[in-house]
């Protein structure tokens, strides 16, 4: 059973069956071929530039002070590196699916199944933050014209007022509270990503294009208003303050990797999703160090620990006119994002019913729209009913983690991948830097940098109490010696290295409650996978035809 549990589906068969169009859902046709590389770069900015620019930008600015800007380079940077990855795995594998497809041609079935169960964290439960999101500026922006929603439509349980309470209507002496505008827009989403790609690529441009053209009015407007005695000291709470706001920032840069899901969808897969992928990276990274610079600059950064920061500083600085187009440019940055992973979510899922780990009607493609409907509906209810009662807290941190995770495994997966030696120069090609010496001289350069840092990390003075904490950190420290190790012995290449190292590094600072959450996620997921997705999966019911590796 060992074996099985690592049965790989072989690269050749892939891209033989995409190439004959025998991926193709059953009894459906294809995919829509219609994005191209400015499509692609749209749909990355849009799952980027959302929640996390309005709104969890202020409490990592409120942690780390100006110094934020520099943890969104250190992300960016982090990101890149994985973002080569899942550029050489689309050049290579370019079918829909993302890192579950990655991870089935190199680690095998159950490290597929597994990162695609944590994707759900990333696309359908990071969608649900998102839309809790999108609720709150909705409201204001209501609120602005005079017509805002009864506080008991707009909230849930957890951060309900008494005063909410006390007006909600009651069924059995039981207060009704729920997000509805959440709800509601998960909803026409839901029926935007079923009605077909090439709709939703118009509304994905078309709210991309708005928003960035808001935000640059705003850094440049804010740079007026900028106050350059803010920025002392630049990191106030030192670098660990900088770090406290990694999860807030990391969940701003998730979804770029919702780009390699479109794979079937793109007229040029192997040339046009790198460039897609990198292209939104680098703007948004620009946008985001801007945004962080001009929030610190107009208030300081203790005042920012505000669910808008964006609209609060104007508030601060007497333009409050500017915090109503804000309210409506975070409501179309939100919608955005919404979007782009509703079409994701959907499509990982479709290639999951492909290999018999879910059921077959989650690859039904409709036949006059072209989009996997049975997924996109289920996605829709997945996002939509937990939006309307939790709150934005519960799922960030185990969104970005899971994210993590996800980028952990495709960063892992390159290095597994076979030396591609064919003659296509049209395809993206990471390039192979060798990490023999150079990874051994950085972690020794990251050990002299921050041993004060180290110590404390491993340190077993304060009981177990406090020790327990540093667990994530102490698996860290394991991988990365082995690392260090494979790095030196079997020459490894250097970018899937750092790629590895500073994502697994970055999940160390997401706290052992956020570990804890995010394991028990993974048992519940492994739970299916042995009592359904393992039996019927085709390298189990028909080896041969899907072509398995051993």
């Amino acid at each position: 059973m060992s074996n099985s549990l690592f049965r790989r589906k072989s690269l050749s068969t892939i891209l033989k069956d995409a190439r004959e169009g025998l991926l193709e859902a059953h009894g459906a046709g294809s995919l829509h071929r219609v994005l191209k590389v400015k499509d692609l770069t749209a749909m990355g900015i849009a799952a980027v530039i959302g929640a996390g620019i309005f709104s969890t930008i202020g409490e990592a600015s409120f942690h780390g002070g100006p110094g934020v800007s520099v943890l969104f380079v250190i992300t960016a940077v982090t990101c890149g590196f994985s973002a080569l990855c899942y550029a050489e795995f689309a050049s290579r594998v370019p079918v829909s699916g993302s890192a579950y497809t990655y991870s089935y041609v190199t680690f095998g079935e159950l490290a597929a199944w597994v990162i695609g169960w944590s994707l759900i964290l990333e696309y359908a439960i990071g969608n649900i933050a998102v839309a809790i999101s999108w609720s709150g500026y909705f409201n204001n922006l209501l609120a602005g014209i005079g017509l805002p929603l009864p506080g008991w439509l707009t909230s849930n349980y957890d951060n309900a007022t008494p005063q909410v309470l006390a007006a909600a209507p009651h069924i059995g002496g039981l207060p009704i509270i729920l997000n509805l505008p959440a709800f509601l827009v998960v909803v026409f989403i839901t029926w935007l990503a079923y009605v077909g790609i090439q709709e939703s690529k118009r509304s994905a441009n078309f709210m991309v294009a708005f928003k960035i053209l808001i935000i640059l009015f705003v850094i440049v407007l804010g740079a007026f208003y900028v106050n350059t005695d803010n920025w002392h000291p630049f990191m106030p709470n030192g670098f660990s303050g900088v770090l406290k706001g990694v999860s807030a920032v990391f969940f701003a840069y998730i979804g770029f990797d919702a780009v390699s899901t479109t794979a079937e969808e793109c007229t040029n897969p192997q040339r046009d999703l790198p460039k897609g992928m990198f292209y939104s990276l680098v703007i948004c990274t620009v946008l985001y160090i801007l945004i962080s610079l001009v929030l610190t600059g107009m208030v300081p950064f203790t005042q920012l620990k505000v669910a808008d920061p964006l609209a609060y500083v104007f508030d601060v600085v007497k333009l409050p006119w500017i915090s109503y187009i804000i309210s409506v440019s975070a409501v179309i940055a939100t919608t955005s994002v919404l979007l782009v992973f509703q079409i994701g979510q959907p499509r990982i899922w479709m290639s999951m019913s492909r290999d018999g780990l879910l059921p077959r009607r989650f690859s039904k493609v409709h036949p006059r729209f072209k989009t996997p409907s049975f997924a996109t509906i289920i996605t829709g209810i997945l996002v939509g009913v937990p939006a309307l009662f939790l709150n934005l807290t519960i799922v960030t941190n185990l969104t970005s983690i899971g994210t993590l995770f996800a980028f952990i495994l495709v960063c892992g997966g390159v290095l597994l991948l076979p030396r591609d030696e064919g003659g296509d120069t049209q395809r993206f090609r990471l390039p192979y830097i060798n990490g023999r010496w150079i990874v051994p001289a950085l972690v020794v350069l990251f050990i002299i940098l921050f041993h004060t840092q180290l110590q404390e990390k491993w340190s077993f003075a304060g009981g177990w109490d406090v020790w327990k904490h540093n667990i994530p950190f102490f698996l860290f420290s394991i991988v990365a010696v082995l690392i260090t190790i494979f790095s030196f012995t079997r020459r490894l290449s250097l970018i899937p290295v750092l790629g590895l190292l500073s994502c697994f590094y970055l999940m160390t600072e997401m706290g052992l409650k956020n570990w804890v959450v995010f394991a028990i996620w993974l048992i519940i997921g492994l739970v299916i996978y042995f009592t359904y997705s393992y039996r019927n999966s085709k390298l189990n019911t028909e080896p041969a035809a899907v072509g398995v590796e051993a």
